[in-house]
This record gives structure tokens, sequence and C-alpha cells, in this order.
């Protein structure tokens, strides 16, 4: 019986220590998203964390709080899809054309200036898709500064919180 009990309390403290890994410091910044006047409905738009080698790493936010329509954000679905985590606490309504946004994004202080990138998808439904509206290197530079959208995305402003 005393080994049933020392064994509980030894896998509860590991599994306990396992849950709560701190991944490093990590700093919150304001990101503006200002649409280009567009007509039709709401944009979906993936932000997204981006490895050095090109491949998603995490999901950052979503504009966009019905799922039925991710699948519209073509790449990032593909990276999304399989695995499904949780991001309800990371998404909020589309805006549509003409519209800002201004949401909080947390990104660790690790991938600042360590070749990784940010990506910004945007979707609309019944018009066109855009893999890399707007993407730029995450450098101490770019985190305080506005870069231009190629798509349904006229520009996206970054800074500290």
């Amino acid at each position: 019986m005393k080994n049933i009990r020392l064994i509980a309390v030894v896998l509860v403290t590991v599994f306990g220590l396992v849950s709560f890994t701190n991944q490093g410091p990590s700093t919150k910044y304001k990101c503006m998203i200002q649409l280009t006047n567009y007509t039709g409905e709401g944009a979906y738009v993936a932000i997204s964390l981006i490895n050095p080698a090109g491949d998603y790493e995490q999901t950052l936010f979503v504009q966009g709080d019905d799922n039925e329509w991710y699948n519209t954000l073509e790449s990032w679905w593909k990276f999304y899809g399989k695995k499904r985590n949780n991001i309800d606490a990371i998404t909020g309504a589309t805006i549509s054309g003409g519209e800002r946004s201004i949401n909080v994004i947390e990104i660790e202080d690790s991938k600042i200036d360590a070749g990784y990138s940010i990506r910004f998808e945007t979707a609309v439904e019944d018009q066109e898709y855009y893999t890399q509206d707007v993407e730029f290197p995450l450098t101490s530079e770019t985190v305080k500064g506005k870069m231009e959208g190629t798509g349904f995305i006229r520009y996206v402003r970054m800074m500290p919180n």
C-alpha cells in the first residue's frame, strides 16, 4: 500500500512539472491590422510564427471566430487542421473592408533576431486568398514598425505593449 502511494505521488509530481514547464520569457505586442477598402464579407486573418526553415511553428492570433471557415486560410489550415490546438483564447471577430483591428499577440523573446518571421494570411468568402498578405522577418526593428500588405491588408503596425 505504501509503494502504491509513493508511486502515485511521484507520478503526480512528474506530470505536474512537465505540464507547467515555462517556454521562456515573452513579450506582448500590439498589432494593428488596417484592411484595404474592398467590398464583401469580413476577412479571416491568421497570424503565424514561421520558423527559420519556413514552416509554421505557432498560431499567434486568428481574426475570425467561426471555425467553419478556417479552411479558407488554406496554407495555415494544413498546419492547424492536423493538430486542432485550442485557439479560442486567441481569436476575434472578422473585420470588413476599410476597418482596422488592434490585437495583442505574445512572442517568445528567443524568437526575435533568430531567423523567425511573422506571416499574415488572409481570405474573404467568394474572393481571393493571400498566403503571404504580409510576411516579415521577426527582428528587434520590425516588432516596432509598419509593414505594407499585398492583398486585403493595407498595412500592419506592431509595437511592444
